[in-house]
């Protein structure tokens, strides 16, 4: 396969940190395996303190690809490697970058006997919110935003008011056009699959409505701890981590109306009215918690009460989903790790037909595991074989394409860095997106709920267990009925 995109010269701000050694650098090698980066492209790493020589840096960028990609291919990695370097550079100090993007440039018009204007820049900001202001800053002073794309990294600010002034602030200097605010959890083909699941199947989409759906649960499990990520967490937290962005951008794939096509305006513009009707989210039922444990984490203060667990629910107020409550979980240190979201559906109370082993019969249940290996299974009654009309308990399971002849399946960060390279912002967020998902959740910042400390294994504090009427269908609740019996 080759590329048809322009030119580019790539710069990847944070390069020496976690994200670029487990996600970007692997991402872009195996864009480069599939042939479809550009043809003629330049990469700079790019941060504060240099890591030594290019050699040295590219040593780095080799053993990262040898702990997270496995299987290294010489052919293609010697190539890649080849076209990275590092630049220092700092919001207060960006000419020595300006000058080796210029002679980046310089090489590849010369390689690919194209115009300066066919040269496309892409900058990645793997950087903490409050580095944001100065890095662009920077890249206007140094002339260095035109032909150029900015990638951004979530969170999105740390309230309304710092995401309005962290828009503010990339609007001084880029188009909107130009901005991508990366949400990772929307490259993921499993994601997407919730759109073709809906809209693509008669089945489904009549039935996707308060009338039939009792309630939804997206629930998003980690059995890591912060794990040395301590500094990031005690200015974070979950809330903001995870759920005021991926967990509700789930749910804006869940509960979004037809949007009638599969491109950025469309999209977006179905997201954004899904939003727009949001309640905003009552602090009272919301549970926060900190697995027992915490405190002890490098970097992290004695008497921390920053949550590391998120239960919360949420109500959108339209005709398809009024009185349909929306259940988020997520948390560190917890029983599994899943991505798990649960289609309740409402008892057709036809009480003439019992369950053979006595009691209330399960609600039926749509479950979608969003994990690497996407499956999608549907919780049914049947007659039991007898003489009796009684009820049992079975599974339909549907296997996703997985193993189609001449698929192409993108990991999440590949995906996105090639919609970036291509100008394609549909799997990206907007500014009004980001504003709205504060709005609905600033009342939880000014009223936190009180952090209820839980053991790590568990399934979060007991209060969380009760928040959904029925149990969550992860952990406390019927553990039999997993996806995965």
């Amino acid at each position: 396969m080759t590329s048809d995109l322009p030119p580019h010269v790539l710069v990847l701000f944070g390069a020496t940190g976690d994200l670029a050694s487990r996600k970007l650098f692997p991402g872009l090698y195996r864009l480069a395996a599939a042939g479809r980066l550009p043809t003629h492209f330049a990469v700079i790493g790019s941060g504060r303190r240099s890591p030594g020589t290019d050699e040295e840096f590219r040593g780095h960028v080799r053993d990262a690809l040898a702990e997270f990609v496995g299987d290294v291919d010489e052919a293609v990695s010697g190539p890649l490697l080849d076209r990275i370097s590092f630049v220092a550079s700092s919001a207060d100090d960006g000419a020595e970058l300006a000058r080796a993007v210029e002679a980046a440039e310089d090489r590849l018009l010369g390689d690919a006997r194209c115009l300066l204007g066919d040269v496309r820049r892409l900058f990645y900001l793997s950087v903490p919110p409050g580095a944001v202001k100065g890095m662009v800053g920077m890249l206007d002073r140094e002339d260095l935003v035109s032909r150029s794309r900015l990638v951004a990294e979530k969170p999105f600010g740390t309230d309304l008011a710092t995401a309005r002034d962290l828009h503010a602030v990339l609007d001084s200097a880029f188009a909107d056009d130009q901005v991508f605010r990366i949400d990772h959890f929307l490259g993921k083909e499993a994601v997407q699959n919730i759109l073709a699941l809906r809209f693509a199947n008669g089945l489904f989409e009549p039935a996707w409505n308060r009338h039939t759906i009792e309630s939804v649960q997206i629930d998003v499990p980690e059995k890591l701890t912060v794990e040395g990520r301590g500094s990031f967490y005690e200015g974070t937290g979950c809330l903001r981590d995870m759920v005021t962005t991926h967990l509700t951008q789930l749910l804006g794939f869940v509960a979004l109306e037809d949007p009638h096509a599969f491109r950025a305006s469309a999209i977006r513009a179905a997201k954004a009215a899904t939003f727009s009707a949001l309640r905003p989210v009552d602090p009272e039922r919301v549970v926060f918690g900190q697995y027992d444990g915490y405190r002890d984490e490098p970097d992290v203060a004695d008497d921390s009460t920053v949550e590391t667990f998120v239960a919360a629910e949420l109500w959108i107020d339209n005709d398809r989903w009024r009185d349909v409550p929306f259940y988020l979980r997520t948390g560190k240190a917890l029983a599994d790790g899943r991505r798990t979201i649960t289609v309740r559906f409402r008892d057709p109370r036809h009480r003439w037909l019992k369950p053979a082993h006595g009691g209330a019969p399960e609600p039926n249940e749509l479950v979608i595991e969003l994990g690497d290996q996407p499956r999608i299974a549907i919780d049914v009654r049947a007659k039991r074989p007898g003489p009796d009309m009684a009820l049992v308990e079975g599974v339909f399971r549907l296997d996703l394409v997985c193993d189609v002849p001449d698929a192409d399946p993108l990991e999440a960060y590949e995906r996105l860095l090639l919609d970036v390279m291509r100008g394609d912002r549909t799997l990206f967020i907007s500014s009004e997106e980001v504003d709205r998902l504060w709005e609905i959740f600033q009342p939880v910042l000014d009223r936190r709920p009180a952090t209820e400390t839980y053991e790590p294994g568990s399934w979060g504090p007991a209060t969380a267990l009760a928040l959904p009427l029925g149990g969550w269908r992860l952990g406390n609740h019927a553990p039999d009925r997993e996806l995965t019996r």
